[in-house]
């Protein structure tokens, strides 16, 4: 589950609960319009929420998550530049990197990231300035590349998330596809079991 507030039916707060409760295993906190002092706030009280249940990340924001002891942060190609942000966070905390093609993700490995976010794979509304969908082809090529885990991210719907999985993503990050639902519940679970049960036709 990635938040936003902006997008989200009932709260960000409330995404997490239910995401949680359908067996989420990963949350990020994004937000992009918030002061950093609500940012604390907000992802100390997730952060709570996640628990030992759940990976939690904090997007862009160093800070935040060092304020928080967040279990890792993401970052884009333009935010903090990966070594200064390991050397922030220090060796035990996972850092992700956005990556946009195979050649990125290559560099990401070779640098130590955790894992690489994959965006966007289809078009998406989402993030104003997340460029030109790379399409489920780079998402092959990225599996073939690298080794670390792939999250595949950017217009991922119940529609599409079987065939992202099977070509390789070992995940997949659902935002409005997810946070503007009715239910939060139902949608985290149907995501979970179909990813679940394309994992196993591939293995």
């Amino acid at each position: 589950l990635v938040t936003d507030s902006r997008l989200s039916r009932g709260g960000s707060l409330h995404d997490v609960r239910e995401a949680l409760r359908a067996g989420c295993r990963i949350v990020q906190y994004r937000e992009k319009d918030r002061d950093t002092r609500t940012m604390v706030e907000e992802a100390a009280a997730i952060r709570d929420l996640c628990g030992e249940r759940a990976i939690f990340i904090v997007n862009d924001r160093v800070d935040v998550a060092l304020a928080v002891d967040a279990d890792g942060v993401h970052i884009g190609q333009d935010d903090m530049p990966y070594m200064h942000a390991r050397r922030l966070m220090g060796a035990g905390k996972i850092i992700g990197v956005t990556v946009h093609d195979d050649v990125e993700a290559r560099e990401a490995e070779r640098l130590g990231a955790d894992y690489v976010g994959l965006s966007p794979v289809f078009a998406t509304g989402t993030k104003s300035d997340a460029g030109s969908p790379c399409g489920v082809g780079m998402v092959r090529l990225a599996r073939e590349n690298v080794a670390l885990p792939i999250v595949a991210i950017g217009g991922i719907t119940k529609g599409n998330v079987a065939e992202v999985i099977g070509a390789g993503a070992d995940s997949a990050a659902a935002i409005s596809a997810v946070v503007c639902a009715e239910d939060v519940f139902r949608e985290t679970s149907e995501f979970r079991k179909l990813i679940r049960n394309n994992r196993r036709r591939g293995e």
